[in-house]
């Protein structure tokens, strides 16, 4: 069989396997609910490698090993060390309760479950608003994977861009929260095999000597804390910016509402254990930044680095078209993996907390609720492709500003409302999100911060410092413009 037979072969398989999880998905969502968040009938198995997939997504596997091929070990241990403590931090510290939470409260999206714990209509409005910003995330995943598909066919970015997000589309409208979690545990699988794989076989260009192959590159590009970066240079920017702004993006809506879709607290323990399996395995493909530059490969475009290395990998082999094929859709479905999670959180998060609950109309969600979520989602799909046209030099960066300032902003009040026995007051809330987002605003555009970790920590320990200040001087009661809210629910 010819290499180019075999990729029609493989991409037909993969589009074909997709849009068949996607229909069954369909048969199981008929409304708002299991649009969102599924029946509560899922696998915590299953659920896990949903996780995983959607968290590691095309900035593992496309963006991250750019910054590991500029700036070295300093940028493999902010992602891969930091970010996984956070990771594994947060979800030690939320699972339980965040779940257990919206559970009683039968909360299906994060501004939703703001609502609920908190009771104040203008904050979920405020949060529901703030997540668009995940629409930043959207470009960057859409821009890497059309490098991507460009890449393994002989068509123009703009039509691979197209193709994607007409391929998403046509499987996420049908199935939401079930075709993103049927669709995901295919591709996670995938994604692992690729991971180990491609850690495995590029792992002689170490030449057996990890720290000596890399400090022939270069004394700082070998060093934790690179003092040629202007990203990863000491320990705030290295690890303690890696670790609270990954913990903090654990808030996202399309990775926090995964703990919404487990049954019970039994499944926790196997949800937690395979994703920290997978996850680990995904943190495997950083190494390809190291890989590209011990083999001496030259790439202006930092975010190619990936399709690059694996391109130049694989020619000599007689097998390595074969293997560039599947790599190169097990990378395209890594970036697809987290682009259906955030359409399906962002379209039932308009429909949900911001049409139904000025809309006034009884029993909106059975109905066209579901038909006007997928309405939503083409709309949020369109603002992106608009931008993924012409997107910015550096795609993870910008990415990056966005997504850190709503993880900012969130961090302090799910913490609070999460762990705190009773419901925290909703000054305290407002104040420290309001801080969040503003300071790591603020330190991006005014004090020309370029690392957005460091920007979104500071801005964090700024909102904590905040809620801290309201806790102890604040009025613990609802305004009453809050309580008027509440009550048109």
């Amino acid at each position: 069989m010819s290499a180019e037979l075999f990729k029609y072969l493989v991409v037909g398989f993969y589009v074909g396997l997709t849009l068949w999880l996607s229909w069954i998905g369909m048969r199981k969502t008929q409304d708002i609910k299991g649009f969102s968040i599924g029946n509560k009938d899922m696998s915590a198995w299953v659920i896990g490698v949903t996780m995983a997939a959607s968290i590691s997504s095309t900035a593992t596997f496309v963006i991250n090993p750019g910054f590991v091929y500029v700036h070295g070990v300093s940028a493999f241990v902010h992602y891969a060390i930091a970010g996984t403590a956070g990771i594994m931090t947060a979800f030690l510290l939320l699972t339980r309760r965040f779940r257990q939470l919206g559970d009683e409260s039968g909360a299906i999206t994060i501004p939703d479950w703001i609502y609920q714990r908190y009771r104040s209509r203008s904050l979920s409005v405020f949060f529901a608003v703030i997540n668009l910003l995940s629409v930043a995330f959207v470009v960057l995943i859409l821009v890497g994977c059309s490098l991507l598909l460009s890449e393994l066919f002989p068509i123009s970015q703009t039509l691979s861009l197209t193709l994607i997000l007409l391929f998403v589309f046509s499987y996420v409208l049908m199935g939401g929260s079930y075709a993103h979690a049927y669709t995901n545990t295919f591709q996670g699988i995938m994604m692992i095999g690729v991971s180990l794989f491609v850690f495995v076989q590029g792992y002689h260009h170490f030449q057996g000597d990890i720290g000596a192959s890399l400090s022939g590159i270069g004394e700082q590009y070998a060093s934790v804390f690179n003092a040629d970066s202007n990203l990863y240079h000491d320990f705030f920017s290295v690890f303690l910016s890696g670790f609270v702004i990954t913990f903090a993006l654990m808030m996202q809506p399309h990775i926090l509402t995964k703990m919404l879709y487990l049954k019970n607290d039994r499944d926790v323990n196997r949800f937690l254990v395979t994703t920290f399996l997978a996850g680990a395995c995904f943190m495997l493909m950083l190494a390809v930044g190291f890989y590209a530059r011990l083999k001496g490969l030259e790439i202006e475009r930092q975010d190619g680095v990936v399709v690059s290395y694996i391109a130049s990998e694989f020619a000599a082999f007689d097998w390595g078209p074969y293997a560039l094929v599947f790599i190169s859709i097990t990378l395209l479905a890594a970036g697809m993996s987290t682009l259906d999670g955030i359409l399906v959180s962002l379209s039932a998060m308009v429909v949900k907390d911001l049409y139904l609950p000025f809309s006034g109309k009884e029993g909106f969600e059975q109905g066209s609720g579901l038909m006007l979520s997928r309405v939503v989602l083409v709309l949020v799909g369109l603002l992106a492709y608009l931008v993924a046209l012409d997107p910015p030099k550096l795609v993870g960066l910008f990415a990056q500003k966005g997504v850190y300032g709503l993880a900012a902003a969130s961090l302090v009040p799910i913490v609070l409302g999460t762990l705190l026995p009773r419901q925290p007051p909703i000054l305290v809330a407002w104040g420290s999100a309001a801080t969040g987002l503003v300071t790591h605003l603020l330190g991006i555009l005014l004090f020309g911060i370029e690392n957005p970790a460091v920007a979104a920590t500071y801005a964090i320990f700024a909102s904590a410092l905040v809620a801290a200040a309201l806790m102890l001087f604040g009025s613990p009661t609802p305004t009453e413009s809050d309580q008027a809210c509440a009550r048109l629910e």
